[in-house]
């Protein structure tokens, strides 16, 4: 009987130290893991890149039950970590609003939100259907707040869809709808209106390469297949910008798209007999019964509004860098934009990179990583604390804390962010409100 006894209890101590063996290592990893995420986020907070600028994950800490399924479904790197058993944020400035979080937290704790309580952000007013509070006129895509291509394309579809059931009888010359911007909502739209019989066509203010060329991102990153309408699945896990401009380009030709690139709308005017007139840049006229927005939050490239900065020599975007050669450059910027393109352009040039500020900040780790390499061996050199005073035809002059730069040059990139189409839109009579925590709905 006593052996019996020590037995059990030889049995029962053995499991009662394992126990506590696996808990403490449980504990040891858990609080290793805090440790580390809290470092990232110090370091997040000093680069500036803790605090949203568009799309974000938001944590409803009370509803959190630390599974770290949320880190495990996002693609980007440490956008998410655990700290104390609870999910917080990381790198926020570097989502890109996959939404892979919000469907794997298994306790719904995660929603998908837009500005912040120091931060707003002035979105249009736009239904549940997508329309505005223009009836007629509809939007989708990142202007109405969600920008990853896949959400976008998804949008441009079901905006169009909503179009069709709407559609009025048919008039001489007067167009079932007008299709603004050729980014992935606008592209996915115009295929949506040929697959439901509409007469249509897609105005874009830049080329289908500037539309591509903006996207925040080198590569397109995707966690699912998305449905291009008359085209089918497709999947771009790990797509090059260029490789995307062939498949835009792929999906045109097959279908006989009707887009006029390089066509800027000005205004949009409802007409007494509930038409939209159109007027473009060119000096085109197009009347149409409905239109669809899908143009980009930046709007319009900002300029600098300095001496010469009309001359051919200066471009906004960067496009086809491998046919550029022997040229000197100078890159006016220090956002993620002007870095990549300065470090695309290196190799086979002479690259000044000008910034207004004393450092960078806000830029993706690869990024940083990849200038300060280039700045180590000089293969591009960055002058801080320097503003653009104007561009001449073989030079520019910058000016510095100390003095005036002049810099032998044959073309500028100017990387100055966009201008929000605001007042289009104002014009257009969309209402524009400033939101704060704006929960996201992925239709």
């Amino acid at each position: 009987m006593e052996e019996v006894l020590l037995e059990k209890i030889l049995v029962y101590g053995t499991v009662l130290i394992l126990c506590m063996i696996t808990v403490f290592f449980y504990l040891r990893r858990k609080n290793k893991k805090t440790v580390e995420t809290v470092k990232k986020v110090a370091i997040a907070k000093e680069e500036g890149l803790f605090e949203p600028v568009s799309l974000y994950p938001y944590i409803d800490l009370n509803a959190c039950i630390g599974s770290g399924a949320c880190i495990t479904a996002c693609p980007e790197k440490d956008i998410l970590g655990i700290v104390d058993g609870i999910a917080t944020v990381i790198n926020t400035s570097n989502c890109i609003g996959h939404g892979a979080c919000f469907h794997a937290c298994p306790v719904e704790a995660i929603s998908l939100r837009i500005g912040t309580e120091k931060r707003g952000v002035d979105l249009p007013h736009v239904s549940e259907d997508y329309e505005t509070n223009i009836k007629g006129m509809y939007i989708a895509g990142e202007l109405g707040g969600m920008g990853l291509i896949k959400n976008s394309v998804e949008q441009g579809q079901q905006a169009m869809k909503r179009i069709a059931k709407n559609k009025k009888p048919s008039k001489e010359n007067v167009l079932d709808v007008v299709i603004i911007g050729a980014g992935p909502a606008g592209i996915s739209a115009t295929l949506a209106a040929k697959e439901y019989g509409l007469t249509a066509i897609t105005l874009e203010q830049d080329s289908l390469g500037g539309t591509v060329y903006t996207f925040p991102r080198s590569k397109i990153v995707m966690t699912a297949p998305m449905d291009l309408p008359l085209y089918g699945k497709v999947k771009l896990y790990d797509t090059s910008k260029d490789e995307l401009l062939q498949l835009w380009k792929k999906v045109i030709a097959e279908h006989d798209l009707e887009i006029i690139e390089h066509t800027k709308v000005q205004s949009i005017v409802p007409a007494a007999d509930e038409t939209f007139k159109i007027t473009t840049n060119t000096g085109e006229e197009y009347q149409c019964n409905q239109v669809l927005l899908s143009i980009g939050r930046r709007g319009t490239p900002r300029k600098l509004g300095v001496p010469g900065e009309d001359t051919q020599k200066v471009a906004y975007r960067l496009l086809e860098p491998e046919l550029i050669s022997n040229k000197k450059i100078v890159v006016i910027g220090g956002g993620d934009s002007a870095i990549e393109s300065a470090l695309l352009l290196k190799d086979e040039n002479e690259v000044i990179l000008s910034y207004r500020k004393d450092k960078f900040s806000r830029l993706k780790p690869k990024n940083r990583e990849k200038i300060e390499e280039a700045m180590a061996n000089i293969s591009i050199k960055v002058v801080y604390n320097s503003n653009l005073v104007s561009i001449n035809e073989r030079s520019i002059l910058l000016k510095t804390d100390l003095d005036e730069l002049e810099v032998e040059n044959d073309l500028v990139y100017i990387f100055a962010g966009g201008e929000l189409p605001t007042s289009f839109l104002q014009n257009a009579g969309i209402e524009i409100t400033k939101r704060h925590g704006h929960i996201m709905k992925k239709h």
